[in-house]
């Protein structure tokens, strides 16, 4: 297992202590989730993400999404196996699956499609108006003259 030291980090930022139990979350499970089914994580835009999942042999019944507590949750869950069919080979995985994402703050799910046997799922960073950069006004003495100056004309 990997230890991180963040102290240098928390000397110069604010509010990343919760970056120690992320990583660490991250990497459990990275161990501990199989590999099935596939999947890409494309950047689209700036803000914009795409996850593709190769679900060949499902259906959008039988394929649920969850997203909560910046969380994303991928079900796949075969209705009633066929047990009369007699494969010589079976290459093609029809086995129920959960796979989940750990999504940034302000990452939202804004849909998904099924297409071909791969599952599309759009996501777009939306970050609130009170986080996006502003201008900050320096107050000088000569403008809280002016101010006062103003005020007392009124």
């Amino acid at each position: 297992m990997r230890n991180f030291d963040f102290s240098p980090l928390y000397r110069s930022t604010i509010g990343f202590d919760h970056l120690s139990s992320l990583l660490d979350a991250v990497n459990r499970n990275d161990s501990s989730q199989p590999s099935y089914p596939p999947y890409n994580i494309e950047l689209i835009d700036t803000d914009k993400y795409q996850i593709t999942m190769a679900v060949a042999g499902f259906v959008e019944s039988e394929l649920e999404l969850q997203s909560e507590k910046q969380t994303l949750t991928v079900k796949g869950k075969k209705e009633g196996a066929d047990g009369s069919r007699n494969f010589l080979h079976q290459g093609i995985a029809a086995r129920n699956f959960e796979r989940r994402f750990q999504l940034a703050d302000h990452i939202e799910v804004t849909g998904a499609n099924l297409a071909n046997g791969l599952l599309h799922i759009d996501l777009v960073r939306v970050i609130p108006e009170s986080m996006r950069p502003r201008q900050i006004p320096i107050n000088s003495e000569k403008a809280k003259l002016v101010d006062l100056a103003k005020q007392s004309a009124a």
